[in-house]
């Protein structure tokens, strides 16, 4: 039992981590209520999280290459827990704001070093049931994230969420100091830093911007400055990474369309199976006036089947091409985010029930497949790059998912709110909507029309969840379609060249 002691270690930080990205979901009701916020402003303690994580993994991981990966996973857990505290303490919504985005340095310390420990501590047929573990734990624990807070949020306090991170990361970090040796890559390059900020700024700019355009409009100067800001920072990060002997990112790989087409897959499938889980976490405790244990619940069916096929079926989607088990998994998220439309005015969540189970078996076939045909799809000394921007662009898909959706989902219940005439700002109200405040919205209407503003709001909520699901749904489709067209199994390499793709240079230091 001891040799799988490492395996623990990392997967609980993998798990603690990732149920992290959709853990709030369920809970920003009521921390909305509890720290007198709005949504709009607490929509960054889910993206904040996601976007530092996504932008700093490569940065990570070729620190972790250069200095140590048990080092920086350790640092990582160290920082991950003490930013947990602070957001379990936070006494304002800019104080948990910050304190996400240094949780999410932790996760990307931790996040950027799991596989390439993986790979130094096990070989051969025990490396097999070690990655295929640790895929299973990626597949399930974003989607159980809604769950989990539902029941600490609803039992206990939305504190809680973030605190019940301490005692986890305690016992990994326990664990990683007595179990796992210190691995290094003796050719390494320099970390990044230009590339990485120029990344960041990228990536934060346009993520602002989509909030911003749910709230003032596409067309508000800000905005459009913003998204202006945004473009400039990409071109910027474009140029270092062409002048610079070792980048973060080798843009020539893009020139591969099998790379391609596997990091727009990556993007889309978190962006289409998860972005909305969380107006779906606020629609089911705000219109359906769900405790937030029993939200967290519905969404259980996707959790439940992906574990269920990543685990299960991890040998023989190993054995598929990867094209077919990733696209394929892409439409069949896409088949269940079209099912969601489904959903009308007087639904409950059990018409959910068809496509959150489709969308968890594409998930499940795709998750497990991704980090192996991302190394397949890079020369092998580029291995360690390109599977670290298969997850950063998994992270974004989810950042950029959450403020898109938003904007949809807003801007369909403004046009239904303002045709219904029942509210002298319909815009104001549409945001009071979507961020879960519709209780509030009923009690202001004359007590003669509350029955009449609750349908209203419910055909609102209802008519954008249609654009959201119809809109995730096609470019889930059509994704799927691109991925199975373009990304081919590269040929069987000889037998040297096959144990060098195994596993990245490493030196292992006892």
């Amino acid at each position: 039992m001891r040799k799988w002691l490492p395996l623990l270690a990392i997967s609980l930080s993998t798990f603690m981590l990732l149920v992290d990205v959709t853990i709030v979901s369920v809970a920003v009701p009521a921390m909305a209520s509890g720290l007198g916020s709005s949504f709009a402003s607490l929509q960054w303690t889910v993206d904040i999280y996601v976007l530092v994580l996504a932008a700093l993994l490569m940065a990570a991981g070729s620190a972790s290459d250069r200095i140590g990966r048990r080092k920086v996973f350790l640092i990582g857990l160290a920082v991950f827990a003490l930013a947990s505290l602070a957001c379990g303490l936070a006494p304002d919504s800019g104080t948990l704001i910050a304190a996400r985005g240094v949780q999410g340095i932790g996760a990307a310390a931790m996040f950027a070093t799991n596989a390439a420990l993986l790979g130094a501590t096990y070989e051969g047929r025990d490396r097999g049931v070690a990655f295929g573990i640790w895929g299973a734990v990626n597949g399930a624990a974003a989607a159980l994230g809604p769950v989990l807070g539902g029941l600490l949020t609803e039992h206990v306090s939305w504190r809680a969420i973030f605190l019940v991170n301490l005692p986890v990361a305690a016992i990994a970090v326990f664990l990683g100091m007595r179990v796992l040796s210190e691995s290094r890559n003796p050719k390494a390059g320099r970390i990044d830093v230009p590339g990485t900020v120029a990344f960041t700024l990228a990536a934060t700019l346009l993520i602002y911007g989509l909030i911003r355009a749910g709230d003032d409009g596409w067309g508000d100067t800000a905005t459009v400055g913003v998204f202006i800001g945004a473009v400039l920072a990409l071109i910027v990060f474009v140029l270092i990474e062409r002048g610079r002997r070792n980048p973060m990112l080798d843009l020539s790989l893009f020139r591969r369309p099998s790379f391609s087409a596997l990091m727009i897959g990556a993007l889309v499938l978190n962006a289409a199976a998860f972005a909305n889980l969380v107006y779906v976490s606020v629609w089911a405790q705000s219109i359906l006036g769900l405790e937030p244990v029993k939200a967290g619940l519905a969404l259980t069916p996707l959790s439940a089947v992906t574990f269920v096929v990543s685990g299960a079926a991890g040998r023989a989607l190993a054995n598929m091409a990867p094209q077919i088990s990733i696209g394929g998994g892409l439409l069949l998220v896409g088949t269940g985010t079209l099912l969601d439309m489904l959903l009308a005015a007087d639904s409950s969540w059990t018409v959910l029930l068809p496509g959150l189970i489709v969308t968890g078996v594409g998930v499940g076939m795709a998750t497990p497949v991704l980090a192996s045909a991302a190394l397949q799809a890079a020369p092998p000394e580029k291995a360690g790059m390109s599977s670290g921007a298969m997850n950063t662009f998994r992270q974004l898909g989810f950042a950029l998912g959450i403020p898109v959706f938003g904007t949809v989902l807003t801007d369909r219940a403004k046009g239904m709110l303002s045709d219904s005439g029942h509210f002298q700002d319909p815009g104001e109200a549409a945001k009071e909507l979507t961020g879960g405040k519709s209780g509030e919205l009923i009690a202001q209407a004359p007590a003669q029309a509350r029955d009449a503003v609750e349908h209203v709001l419910r055909e609102a909520f209802a008519a954008g969840f249609d654009r959201i699901f119809l809109a995730g749904g096609i470019v889930a489709l059509v994704t799927g379609l691109a991925v199975i067209a373009l990304v081919r199994r590269p040929p069987a390499p000889a037998p040297a060249a096959a144990g060098a793709a195994a596993a990245p240079v490493t030196q292992t230091v006892e």
